[in-house]
């Protein structure tokens, strides 16, 4: 998903989602890896950002590296890249009358090289978003649970119960986004009730989810 923005006064909060990101920003291209807690980056006002966020599992091999390497760090991409590739391609973004699509063939392109994705990162991703127990997400890629925790922690930054944690946050915000009530919110998004559903918001954002809302 390619996304733009130009930082302004205003804090903007980062929350986890199990995504990886490649980002260009003033010239410069690093990357975002996969978060375990909210936080507001300090910005310079007017910076212009362009982002390039890939699904949960997919980053790791079009950036070359396992996503349990970047969580909750912003890597400089010739840190994991040759860094006379990597000036070469920022120069493009900067200088392309659409940076976002510069920023999105810089992907493309390394697709033919990349591994296939692999299918079974789909079940497991498709299985934590229904919220099925760890146990059976494991039975139905085929895999024991100690197996699956170290697939996941390459592919998605963490083990499968943050990960199932992560996507049940971000299912909450989607519905509460919608006026939903919040006791509605945590019995939808798989919560035991709104006090769990207050808590883990709190613990993985940083702040009530009152205050994630517009």
């Amino acid at each position: 998903m390619l996304w733009t923005r130009t930082a302004d006064e205003a804090p903007h909060r980062v929350l986890p989602d199990g995504c990886t990101d490649l980002i260009w920003l003033d010239g410069e291209l690093f990357v975002a890896g996969p978060d375990t807690r909210g936080y507001v980056p300090a910005v310079v006002p007017g910076a212009h950002y362009v982002g390039l966020r890939f699904p949960p599992g997919r980053g790791p091999d079009l950036l070359g590296v396992p996503a349990d390497e970047l969580r909750d760090h912003r890597v400089p991409l010739d840190a994991l890249w040759p860094g006379a590739d990597v000036r070469r391609l920022a120069e493009r973004v900067a200088d392309a009358p659409d940076r976002a699509a510069a920023l999105e063939r810089i992907a493309v392109d390394r697709l033919p090289g990349a591994p296939r994705p692999d299918p079974l990162l789909a079940i497991v991703v498709a299985g934590l978003r229904a919220g099925e127990p760890v146990s059976a997400v494991a039975a139905a890629a085929g895999l024991g649970e100690r197996r699956l925790h170290r697939r996941a922690l390459a592919a998605f930054g963490y083990g499968p119960k943050t990960l199932a944690r992560v996507l049940r946050m971000n299912r909450a915000l989607d519905l509460a986004r919608t006026g939903a009530p919040f006791a509605e919110v945590a019995v939808d998004a798989g919560y035991a009730d709104q006090a769990h559903l207050a808590r883990e918001v709190k613990a993985l954002a940083g702040v009530p989810l009152r205050e994630l809302l517009p």
